[in-house]
């Protein structure tokens, strides 16, 4: 059995991914602040609950790791993300920081964490947004979310580029809209064109297999605008 972690997993595409894995038979840790009652029904599920926020809760995973994956992660999704929609005059540092310690912090703890168990052809896919990519339409009240899914982009070309004699790869998808609770939180009352299943089977596929074609790049995932 493989082994994979992915964040972000009490709901919508993060939730729909740990299903789609223990369906094919992958040792899934599913972390996430808030535990999802969908996911207990799956033995090969172990939800666990860490706060990406706080570094000092990451100890946990490695206990993981080490206790029921055998020392070896097979593929790591950074799928967690905060979000606060709000002017960036009214904004508080407090705000701000926070976005970036789940979104950015927390994926450079996490990777740092699992790269003693990564082995050659672990793949690491950090989930981005449309958001992010320069030069794509920027939207009023997203400078901390947009400009931290940036900075993972970066994050991802630069650990592709250290760690590619290692044969570890880094690839990042860029997601445009996909009907979330947290597209709801950005754009109320928008509706988009794919449900968190039809990203979740598109991500769980390329997680699998976009390594052996890409390393260190950002695929733009995106249908509409935003």
């Amino acid at each position: 059995m493989k082994n994979i972690i992915i964040t972000g997993t009490s709901r919508g595409i993060g939730k729909e991914l740990c299903i789609l894995f223990a369906k094919q038979n992958f040792n899934v840790l599913a972390i996430s602040r808030n535990a999802n009652a969908d996911l207990t029904a799956y033995e090969n599920i172990t939800q666990l609950s860490v706060d990406l926020a706080d570094e000092n809760e990451l100890h946990k995973v490695q206990q993981i790791i080490e206790s029921k994956f055998s020392n070896r992660v097979d593929y790591l999704i950074n799928n967690a993300g905060a979000i606060v929609n709000k002017p960036f005059a009214t904004i508080t540092n407090a705000e701000f920081e926070y976005v970036y310690k789940v979104n950015v912090f927390g994926v450079a703890a996490l990777i740092k964490l699992c790269l003693p168990y990564f082995e050659a052809g672990s793949h690491v896919v950090t989930i981005s947004s449309m958001g992010g990519i320069q030069g794509s339409m920027k939207f009023p009240g997203l400078a901390a979310y947009s400009s931290a899914k940036g900075a993972v982009i970066t994050l991802s070309e630069l650990l592709a580029e250290e760690y590619k004699e290692h044969k570890i790869s880094f690839n990042v998808l860029a997601l445009g809209a996909v009907q979330t609770e947290m597209l709801n939180e950005a754009f109320p009352g928008y509706q988009a064109p794919i449900s968190p299943l039809g990203m979740a089977e598109y991500i769980a596929d390329f997680t699998q297999n976009g390594n052996k074609y890409f390393n260190g790049k950002v695929l733009q995932v995106s249908s509409t605008t935003p």
